[in-house]
């Protein structure tokens, strides 16, 4: 789930808005629809700015849906997420088959996703925070958890020719163009994306691709315009606008010449 955070801004700051001078990113996420709550809406509005999105999913959502079998479950949630993510403007959508609900944290996570990130070549990579609790307090779920992690440390090994090195020999050569790793969900984010009006609109037509998915959530069901709609209101003003996403952005490329010049 995205960061939206009541207590943002509530003491008269406002945060910085997510800088946007850069032209491919890389979302990576653990299921089918993670990226759908909040993130898609960011999305949306950067892919309308001519920016190229791929999206990098660590497993099919196989476990998500109860009463549907895995092997049912797996290649619905994949046309869902395909479907939400056209609706935003990405086109490139891959899985890493990793096994749903039980994400394992190591090595192999790891170099997949450094695999990804030396195709893509991203300039920035967007992803879920890794913390036990994150916006508004709720406990963040597992794969949410190892997944997170895993994408900021690829993110520095990707540029290391020396961890990994096995992925030289399929022609995927090291990439340290990766400026800054942006966690949604965050509890203490320290930018935002302004995403009023249609990005906001496109994003909520992207969760509602997740008909199947979220027509199982709550016991009153789901909506996806009214909850997106309360929740991006909820980051606004963090960021002094009407609709907002936060992210804690972890810089890895410094902007401007070192503090002590």
């Amino acid at each position: 789930m995205d960061p939206t955070n009541d207590k943002a801004g509530t003491d008269g700051t406002i945060l910085p808005a997510l800088p946007e001078d850069w032209q491919r990113c890389l979302a990576v996420a653990a299921h089918p629809d993670d990226i759908e709550y909040g993130t898609a809406s960011a999305v949306a509005r950067w892919t309308a700015q001519g920016k190229h999105v791929t999206y990098l999913l660590a497993t099919r959502g196989e476990a998500g849906i109860d009463g549907m079998h895995p092997d049912q479950a797996g290649p619905l949630r994949e046309s869902e997420e395909r479907a939400g993510a056209r609706e935003v403007g990405v086109d490139d959508v891959e899985f890493l088959d990793h096994r749903d609900g039980v994400i394992e944290d190591g090595l192999v996570l790891r170099r997949d996703i450094v695999r990804a990130m030396r195709r893509h070549r991203p300039e920035i990579v967007v992803s879920g925070a890794f913390t036990v609790r994150m916006v508004m307090g709720l406990t963040n779920q597992a794969d949410h958890r190892v997944v997170g992690l895993a994408a900021l440390d690829a993110a520095r090994d990707a540029g290391n020719r020396w961890i990994f090195p096995e992925l030289a020999d399929e022609g995927r050569e090291p990439w340290n163009g990766i400026r800054m790793v942006c966690l949604a969900g965050a509890q203490q984010p320290t930018h935002g994306v302004d995403i009023t009006g249609e990005p906001l609109a496109r994003g909520i037509a992207s969760l509602a691709a997740h008909a199947e998915y979220t027509k199982g959530l709550g016991a009153q069901g789901f909506e996806p315009g009214p909850f997106l709609t309360w929740a991006s209101k909820m980051g606004g003003p963090a960021l002094g606008v009407e609709s907002a996403v936060l992210f804690d952005v972890h810089q890895l490329i410094p902007d401007g010449p070192p503090p002590w010049v």
